[in-house]
């Protein structure tokens, strides 16, 4: 059976030695109230959710899936107290707004609880992500009145929400889509119009489903500039903010896909279904995108759990299974074999997972820090740097996410394969990561066009000028600032050669993003190394550094390789030779 356990240990070293929140939270009048004990009580009883209540019944989750019967979803029975439990704590609300029911803790903290729960139960916790993303969504942009009525109902778990984008016609280009919103005469309006591959979209979980909309109304214009968003309630609520009549939206049909067995994953149908408009006729992408940037924070950080959870299982097996001698003599001479442990290769495969796992746990905090300034202080920049890295968070994280459960399960070999051991459950749920709420590709094409090419890399180049004036251990100084340089070398040259060639930002994209992560790693690591007590954790961080900057950093050079390579070799293949 998978099992999971927290890692609160480096969970507060991050928090209390590297990131030194304490000094920070008191600085912040939205956090006066929260103090180191406060922090660690929340790691710990999420720690315990996710470990005693959210994982036994993981497995059982994947195995039994969901059931469609007419348009009603079941989610698998061993769900239901586990979610119950999710939502009667007040997970859901853990960064909400206080003035409607929310707890109002940080981002950064919440990116820890939001770890565990991925790693703990990925399929369980899709049905609670989505409520918090749509509750961040009508927070910045609904209606006191919508604010009133939705946001204590998700924060406390009792109504859920899913984010209804997709069209068989409109994926990745949600300028196609075809779903229409008529305005009704008691302002309003009638949604009709299918869409798919809705996660969370019904299921009985909760008392209601909010689902946020994208449409077009009547007469607006092409493209993504006609978009509006709409809440449309499963049952619309009555005079007492209860579940009402039905609405005509339903469930036509559930995905039976790869992975994540115990999320509900529908093909949604609306027939003149009654909907609230979320801001402004056409400018709903702008709205949603608030939804989706959080989620794609939030998908990173599945990567990040299934990495965690795959390292867990796979460093205990390397342990306790006997297999072959070390290379320099039996290190078990009692025993027929040597543990696993012993061999090289599978050390490369465990450390590769640990260093992605704890930089990424790290990043993930930086990006949640970049947030909470961004959001109660006001800073600017502090915006900016949270756009510029959302994309390399969502992407960066669940490539490695899925690359760590791949290593994971060949620590198993054969065991790996099979079913009980968990491990290729692992795999096939965290695949999902890298393809949805905006495919990897895309999250790259973001980074260099909209992130870095748009402003000729201003926001890139004053946040490794802020990386570069840390102080570091002296042994990773060198490396550290030829990292350095090599992103801000590549960077120019991609501002000075796009113009001439269309096709080169794209041909690029990918490679610059993982130069990016891997670049931003190495910072983290450095000063992960810096700030690691004098004690076995400390001394394992700091191993773990030195394998990061010998194995893993010397990547970036052949990545800038492939970057000023050009697009050439890519555009140069007749489409008749595919």
């Amino acid at each position: 059976m998978l099992k999971y356990q927290a890692p609160q240990q480096d969970m507060e070293f991050l928090l209390f030695d590297l990131f030194q929140v304490n000094r920070e939270w008191a600085e912040a009048p939205a956090f006066a109230d929260l103090d180191a004990d406060l922090a660690r009580a929340v790691l710990s009883e999420a720690g315990k959710l996710a470990s005693a209540v959210m994982a036994p019944v993981n497995q059982e989750g994947d195995r039994v899936g969901c059931r469609w019967s007419d348009g009603v979803v079941e989610a698998p029975a061993a769900f239901k107290p586990a979610y119950r439990q999710l939502a009667e704590g007040g997970w859901l609300g853990l960064s909400g707004s206080p003035a409607h029911g929310g707890q109002g803790m940080p981002k950064l903290l919440g990116c820890l609880v939001e770890e565990m729960f991925w790693g703990a139960n990925t399929g369980l916790y899709l049905y609670g992500t989505l409520s918090v993303g749509a509750a961040i969504c009508i927070e910045a942009h609904g209606s006191d009145a919508q604010k009133r009525l939705y946001l204590p109902k998700l924060y406390s778990g009792e109504w859920s929400a899913a984010m209804d984008l997709t069209e068989p016609q409109a994926g990745t280009d949600l300028g196609l889509l075809r779903t229409r919103a008529a305005p009704a005469d008691d302002g309003t309006y009638r949604i009709s119009g299918s869409k798919i591959f809705i996660t969370s979209g019904e299921h009985d979980l909760s008392q209601n489903i909010v689902h946020l909309v994208i449409a077009r109304v009547e007469g607006a214009p092409k493209g993504t500039g006609g978009i509006s968003l709409f809440i449309v309630p499963k049952f619309i609520p009555d005079e007492n903010g209860l579940p009402g009549v039905r609405n005509g939206v339903a469930s036509g049909a559930i995905e039976h896909k790869m992975g994540v067995g115990g999320s509900a994953t529908n093909l949604m149908n609306y027939e003149d279904a009654v909907g609230y408009r979320v801001g402004e006729e056409n400018a709903g992408l702008a709205c949603m995108f608030t939804m989706m940037n959080h989620e794609r924070l939030a998908v990173g950080l599945q990567g990040l759990g299934a990495g965690e959870l795959a390292y867990q299982q796979a460093a205990e097996y390397a342990k306790e299974r006997l297999q072959g001698r070390a290379p320099g003599g039996p290190q078990n001479p009692d025993a027929e074999a040597d543990p696993l442990l012993v061999h090289p290769d599978v050390r490369r495969m465990l450390l590769t997972i640990r260093a992605y796992t704890e930089g990424g746990r790290a990043f993930a905090m930086l990006v949640g820090r970049s947030l909470d300034r961004a959001k109660h202080s006001g800073d600017p920049y502090s915006q900016a740097l949270a756009d510029l890295l959302t994309p390399i968070a969502k992407a960066y994280l669940s490539d490695r996410g899925f690359e760590s459960a791949v290593l994971a399960q060949q620590v198993f070999g054969g065991h790996g394969y099979i079913k009980e051991w968990g491990m290729e459950q692992i795999v096939r749920d965290v695949r999902i990561a890298p393809i949805y709420e905006g495919a990897n590709g895309v999250q790259a094409l973001d980074l260099i066009g909209r992130k870095v090419l748009r402003d000729g890399g201003g926001a890139l180049r004053r946040f490794v000028a802020e990386m570069a004036a840390d102080e570091v251990p002296k042994e990773y100084g060198e490396p550290l600032r030829s990292a350095f340089d090599r992103l801000l070398g590549v960077t120019d040259w991609l501002v000075a050669k796009a113009p001439e060639d269309p096709n080169l930002p794209g041909a690029a994209s990918t490679d610059y993003l993982e130069l990016a992560g891997l670049t931003i790693y190495a910072w983290l690591w450095a000063r992960m190394a810096a700030a690691a007590p004098d004690d076995a954790f400390g001394q394992a961080k700091r191993r773990t550094a030195r394998f990061f900057f010998q194995k893993l950093l010397p990547k970036a050079e052949a990545l800038t390789s492939s970057i000023r390579a050009g697009a050439g070799a890519v555009m140069d293949m007749p489409e008749q030779a595919f």
